[in-house]
């Protein structure tokens, strides 16, 4: 058997990347060794640029069930257990969207097959080898094993990837051994909790706000009552006994006392799970030596893990991969990809995975125990009243930071980075910006006087989509939007120059190859 591309691991970043490629035109063949989706409680939410790239293919409305656009949250946050007063902010960087990884799983999964993409469950990858032209897979399922030929064979398959492994790709980094982090959904006294504001009071201690991880000098402790879910109850403390007996809420209970000094009830959590009990030791914090090995590429968990941060970061981090190289797969195997645009991919991804190995490790530093890292966060303390501060760690967290270098020299502020969602009237009527973008095809957003600058290109519509349109609120007057919806030029000129035209023609150039002269 032949096929474009085999992706080993059918979780929510094989899914989302079976799904780009498939907008592209492109049917990758998606293998997952577990005969069914995962019921085990991981991630238990979205945070920051994920969220809106989700709106920005009409996933966000299928997870939350409403037509409502993703909107910022504007109050309170937190970085390293410390409070960032986001009603500094004029805006917003940080979304958020609490729906469950199983969840996920279950719209991308839903996606995929509507986009015609096979999904083989049961199906796993246990040898490879390639060469110039091909990726040969060894698999076994339960018909027996089998083998097929792939152009391209993308490792989705988690933190302890075959893929990585069998490529023979080093996964350095930092383990971290003293951490004991235990985590339960449980059930608490029901007059503890504030009816307004969602707060935990507990007796002797007073209250800890839902969702915000709490620091002592003796570990933290996190209450999250997730909609539709029992709270999920979690304390973390260094330099634990090591012990191989069953987790229980009475382990749990005592680790509470021991970090906050307090009892806290627990009872047995309601409705149907699965329901989280759980004791983990230690953690990693690793980078891929590389993310990609001659037709092997990697993504997700596979190319990058975390430890100090939880499973939600490592998850947002993941579907942006699969955005990322969706788009520029696509264009090689069509073969209309421009030189480099592939490596491409390495560059842009790691630079995003060093950002969030310098957020994991900053946090890690501010909730870790004793007496100077308490005199660190005073100091923290006093920083995080200045709005600029609040501004620098609010964009880090959600991954606004994060700015592609586009080869445009003294470019636009907006060039680089992902795009603002924009109200817009167009010649059909209104619309937002982000329901340009569901067919992930190249967007040219013409916004100049008298749509000067899409009559003077003139491209054909086959390679770039051309969208003319009047602003219902300030934005630049031209934008050009890679499929992944990163800002590869702008102008704010009413009617640009030539030398601002010359310079979008080599942006074109750059990311897709050669197109069609102008029409005379």
């Amino acid at each position: 058997m032949i096929t474009d591309v085999v992706i080993a691991g059918g979780g929510p970043n094989g899914l989302m990347l079976a799904c780009e490629l498939s907008l592209a035109g492109v049917r990758p063949l998606v293998l997952e060794r577990l005969p069914e989706p995962s019921r085990e409680p991981k991630a238990n939410g979205l945070l920051g640029q994920v969220v809106r790239m989700l709106d920005h293919r009409g996933l966000h409305e299928r997870l939350t069930g409403s037509p409502e656009p993703p909107q910022p949250n504007s109050a309170y946050f937190m970085f390293g257990a410390m409070g960032l007063d986001l009603s500094l902010l004029e805006d917003s960087p940080v979304h958020a969207l609490p729906v469950p990884q199983r969840r996920v799983v279950q719209v991308l999964q839903e996606r995929a097959i509507e986009l015609g993409v096979e999904i083989r469950r049961g199906h796993e990858v246990v040898g490879l080898a390639q060469d110039d032209d091909a990726v040969t897979v060894d698999i076994t399922s339960p018909e027996g094993e089998y083998h097929l030929q792939a152009r391209y064979l993308i490792g989705a398959d988690g933190a302890h990837s075959a893929t990585r492994k069998l490529s023979g790709i080093g996964f350095p980094g930092i383990t971290y051994d003293r951490m004991t982090v235990r985590s339960a959904h449980a059930t608490v006294p029901a007059d503890w909790v504030d009816p307004a504001t969602g707060a935990l009071n507990l007796p002797g201690y007073g209250a800890v706000m839902p969702f915000m991880p709490h620091r002592t000098e003796h570990g933290g402790f996190s209450y999250a009552p997730m909609p539709g879910h029992p709270p999920l109850v979690s304390t973390t403390e260094w330099d634990q006994p090591t012990t191989d007996a069953p987790m229980s809420l009475e382990e749990l209970g005592t680790s509470i006392r021991h970090v906050l000094g307090v009892d806290v009830p627990l009872g047995p959590p309601d409705g149907q799970g699965p329901h989280a009990l759980r004791r983990l030791t230690g953690g990693n914090t690793r980078i891929a030596e590389r993310f990609a090995d001659g037709r092997v590429f990697l993504i997700g968990d596979a190319a990058h893990v975390y430890a100090a941060t939880g499973g939600g970061p490592g998850l947002n981090l993941g579907l942006q991969d699969a955005v990322n190289l969706g788009w520029k797969l696509a264009a090689e195997i069509r073969g209309s990809a421009p030189s480099g645009l592939l490596n491409s991919y390495e560059t842009e991804r790691r630079s995003a995975a060093q950002r969030m190995v310098l957020n994991a490790q900053a946090q890690a530093a501010l909730i870790a125990p004793g007496g100077d890292v308490t005199g660190l966060r005073e100091v923290f303390t006093e920083l995080l009243r200045d709005p600029s501060a609040v501004r620098r760690l609010a964009e880090l967290t959600a991954g606004a930071d994060v700015r592609y270098d586009m080869g445009v020299p003294e470019a636009h502020p907006l060039t680089g980075r992902f795009v603002p969602d924009l109200d817009l009237h167009t010649a059909t009527g209104p619309v937002r910006l982000a329901e340009l973008t569901r067919t992930a095809r190249p967007l040219l957003l013409d916004l100049t006087e008298e749509s000067s600058l899409a009559e003077t290109l003139a491209l054909a519509h086959d390679q770039v989509d051309i969208v003319t349109a009047r602003s219902l609120t300030p934005a630049p007057t031209a934008l050009l939007l890679r499929p992944d919806c990163y800002v590869a030029w702008a102008s704010a000129s009413p009617r640009p120059d030539p030398m601002e035209i010359e310079m979008l023609r080599a942006a074109l150039q750059r990311w897709y190859g050669v197109i069609k002269p102008a029409r005379t």
